[in-house]
Parts: structure tokens; C-alpha cells; sequence
């Protein structure tokens, strides 16, 4: 799909049975690529834009000419519709397509979205729709935009099970009721989920909590991004395009998922239904344990998402952090920002001795297996999609404006590590050992999970688990 047109890039042929030319365009100076047909009859012109383009699929081996071309397109009235979704499936019957776009986008040879159920077993298709993610845009997006791809895909209304969730637990108990049941079976399942890092994290908890079979099969997941901050779904590349994970979902093959453990102090609890209920955190060899995908954090990072998991800052998606980041470094009583006091240590690759960081009070601690928290947000830029290497970025006490000089570099590709006040480096293990008093400063944020330590309690982190979960990435892209 290059500047010029050639002879494989111009084709005489059809779009719904009506005869066009097919050209592929790619703009100079954007170099944005499209499909462009011209009709024979009325001289209207159509055009795809690579980025709206989920697959071609082959209608029928003995029409060898023939394909079903998948895309998105933009709803029109989503800014009126706060929870309708952003894009509606359509499809195109085209015939003797430019073979350059044919081989870009028809879905390689180990792609895994053929999955079916065996000789009439359960469905091992599954999708989950998250209902309370993000913007509550999931139940449209299930109905507008992936329902109607798979009933073209597969057509057997009995080929996938569906779940809709009702609470925060519904998706951890469908993985101990279902998906680890299967698992255990030795039965290959895919999992598509509409929801944010949450649903991810809930399914690789449940896993892991519950007994493994010697013929345990790893599960397929995939997101269609719809949580609030997607940093999964930014990391692996899963928004790149237009397509909200379709694309991906179609075309991706599987990657072993990375997870770190975070284990805790005995009188650790987590927070649900916005704070005002505890829990106690589950148990792995009598120890409280959360596990991770994504990022554990303590300070700046681990306050604001706490403070913003309401319904209220909800609404306003992805911003309801930066407005909490605003309240937690420019109080409006005119204090200054919080400095964290606890003792911080770092166990280092190649090292077997904790090294605690020279410093009594900090501002932000934050381990991550991704490189982007949000879009644009680029907290790791060293961290490769699924490359499993944990992270750690740190600073200590500078102020609010000091912080929010170093978030605003983070938005600028992730120049924040340039910035000498800041700690950047690999690490296989963080520990924190906690010296507030108010149990507001003794919050830790796992994967969007928060959990509150007791009064000189400690939290540790430390990667390498053993994956239990496979993610489905398109890698070409």
C-alpha cells in the first residue's frame, strides 16, 4: 500500500455487485492509507481508511474472488450519548480486491479468532460485558458493534456465551464458576471482554487463587477497550486504529499475559463500593496477596485513583484523574501537597539484597509492567508490549507544582525520565513499609484495586509469576 499506484493496487471490480475501480491511496504527508473505489455507473466515490478496517475474510473457497471486507465507522451522535457506542459495524461484498490489501488485512494462517465449541460441547467462546466500565458504554458497544460482527462470522447463534455482569464480583465468579472449571478440562477457551484492566486483573485473581489441573489450558483474552483508563489495551497497542479492539480480535495471535504479586500485611484490606466497605484480600499460603497486570503504586498515583472511583467522577471518564491529581496537589484549603513518609526498597536484577531508596518522605512510587497508564500518558516508555519486566518510577517530596511538572512530561512521550528529580530502572521487587499515622497516605493501587494498609503495615511486589493467561495481540501492526 504505497504512494504509487501500480497494476496490483488498481483493480477492476465490485462493491455489492455494483462495478468499480479499486485504488489504494496513502497520503503524502499524513501517510494515512485507505481503500478507494470509483463506480462505473454514477462516478460516486467511496473510500475506507486503513485505520476503520477490521479484516478481510474470504466469502466461500469456490468464489476464490470474493471477500467480506469488515470495518468500523464513526456514530454520529456518541457526543449526545455519553454511553452509546463510538463506532457501528458495517460490511462491504467486494470482488477482486487489490491483492497488496488483501494480504494486509485478511487475518494470518495462526490467527485465533476461528475458535469454536468441540463436538457440541459448552460454548468456548465467551464475551463479557462489563456494564460499569468506564462510561457504561459496553451494553451499545456489545449490541452496535460486536454483535453484529460475530453474527457474520459465525453465524451459529449457539458458537459464544454470553455474560453480562451485575456487580464488581461478577466477573471473578464467572472465572471460578466457568472459565477455570473449563481450564482445568483441559478445554481451549477465548475470552473477549468489553471492560477495562479491571475485568482482566478480576479473571487472572481468580485463576490464580483456585486449584491448576495438570491439564490446565490457558485461557484467550482480549479487550475491547472500555474502562476508563485502558492502560492494557494503550501498552499492547490495542487502540492504535478505529476499530476498538475488533481488528486486534480478528487478526492477533496469543501472548503469554505477564503478572507480578503484591503481597501484604495482615491487617491489609480492600476498599469496595467506593470506600465505604473492606474486605479482607484472599490468602495464597496464608499470606494476603493481590495479583497484577498492570501497575502497583503507592503516593500520588495510588491517592487519585482512590479518590476518584466514584460514580460522580466516573462520568467523565479518562479526566476524572487529572481532576483528582489537581485536588490531591493543589488542595483547596491551600496546604500543600501530601509527603508520603515510609521506607522504600528496591531489589534489584542481579542483586539477592534489598537497597532501600536514600529518602523519608515521597510523592510517588509506582511499579508497572506497561508503558502507558492512559492515552498519551507514557509512564514506562522502556517497557515493551508483554515483555514482563517490572518497572519502577519514583520522586520523592517536591511540591504540587514540582509533580505536576513531572505528570505534564509524562504526557510528552514520556520525557518525565528525563527529569534528574525522577528514579527510573528495572527492578525484580518493591517493598514499602509504611510510617503515616491517617490511613488515607497508607492506600495502594493494584491494577485499579485499592487496598488500604494498617498502621505500620507493608506492602511487597515482586514479579515473575507464572502466566495463567494468554492475551491475544495483533503483532504486525
Amino acid at each position: 500500500m504505497g504512494n504509487e499506484e501500480s497494476s496490483i493496487s488498481r483493480t477492476e471490480g465490485q462493491v455489492d455487485g455494483r462495478p468499480v475501480t479499486f485504488t489504494l491511496r496513502q497520503d503524502e504527508k499524513t501517510g494515512e492509507k485507505e481503500l478507494v473505489w470509483q463506480e462505473h455507473e454514477n462516478d460516486v466515490e467511496g473510500h475506507l481508511a486503513d485505520k476503520d478496517i477490521i479484516a478481510v475474510l474470504p466469502v466461500h473457497a469456490q468464489v476464490p474472488d470474493d471477500y467480506s471486507i469488515l470495518f468500523a465507522t464513526p456514530n454520529p451522535s456518541v457526543s449526545n450519548e455519553p454511553t452509546a457506542s463510538p463506532v457501528f459495524f458495517k460490511s462491504l461484498l467486494a470482488t477482486r480486491l487489490p491483492q497488496p490489501f488483501i494480504h494486509h488485512f485478511q487475518p494470518p494462517g495462526n490467527a485465533c479468532w476461528q475458535l469454536r465449541a468441540d463436538n457440541g460441547s459448552l460454548p468456548n467462546l465467551h464475551i463479557v460485558v462489563s456494564s460499569g466500565s468506564g462510561t457504561g458504554q459496553a451494553e451499545d458497544v456489545w449490541a452496535r458493534l460486536l454483535k453484529p460482527m460475530l453474527q457474520h462470522v459465525c453465524p451459529k447463534a449457539d458458537a459464544y456465551a454470553l455474560h453480562h455482569t451485575t456487580s464488581e464480583h461478577s466477573v471473578a465468579e464467572l472465572t471460578r464458576e466457568v472459565f477455570l472449571p473449563q481450564a482445568n478440562d483441559g478445554i481451549m477457551q477465548a475470552i473477549i471482554l468489553l471492560s477495562g484492566d479491571g475485568g482482566l486483573v478480576d479473571i487472572v485473581n481468580a485463576l490464580l487463587e483456585g486449584p491448576r489441573s495438570k491439564r490446565y489450558k490457558k485461557p484467550n483474552a482480549t479487550l475491547l477497550p472500555l474502562g476508563t483508563g485502558n492502560a492494557m489495551a494503550h501498552s499492547v497497542g490495542l487502540t492504535n486504529d478505529n476499530t476498538m479492539g475488533l481488528r486486534n480480535l480478528l487478526q492477533g495471535t496469543t501472548r503469554p499475559l505477564p503478572i507480578f504479586r503484591t503481597t501484604f500485611s495482615p491487617g491489609a484490606r480492600l476498599l469496595v463500593n467506593e470506600a465505604r466497605e473492606e474486605r479482607q484480600l484472599s490468602l495464597v499460603n496464608g499470606v494476603p496477596t493481590v495479583y497484577g497486570a498492570v501497575v502497583c503504586s503507592w503516593g500520588l498515583h495510588a491517592g487519585l485513583v482512590a479518590d476518584s472511583d466514584t460514580s460522580e467522577y466516573r462520568k467523565h471518564g479518562a479526566q476524572r484523574f487529572k481532576m483528582a491529581a489537581e485536588e490531591a496537589l493543589f488542595p483547596k484549603d491551600g496546604s500543600p501537597a501530601h509527603a508520603y513518609r515510609g521506607k522504600v526498597s528496591i531489589l534489584r536484577p542481579g542483586s539477592q539484597d534489598w537497597q532501600s531508596v536514600d529518602r523519608e518522605t515521597h510523592s510517588y512510587v509506582l511499579a508497572t509492567l506497561v508503558s502507558k497508564l492512559e492515552k498519551g500518558f507514557t509512564i514506562s516508555p522502556a517497557s515493551k508490549p508483554l515483555d514482563g519486566k517490572l518497572r519502577l518510577v519514583h520522586f520523592g517530596d517536591i511540591g504540587g507544582q514540582g509533580a505536576m511538572e513531572i505528570m505534564t512530561k509524562a504526557y510528552d512521550g514520556g520525557k518525565h525520565i528525563e527529569d534528574e528529580r525522577v528514579g527510573y530502572e528495572e527492578i525484580l521487587g518493591l517493598r514499602i513499609e509504611f510510617e503515616e499515622e491517617e490511613a488515607r497516605w497508607r492506600r495502594v493501587c493494584v491494577d485499579g484495586k485499592i487496598v488500604r494498609v494498617e498502621a505500620g503495615g507493608w506492602v511487597e511486589v515482586r514479579g515473575g509469576v507464572e502466566s495463567v493467561l494468554d492475551l491475544i495481540v495483533d503483532e504486525r501492526r
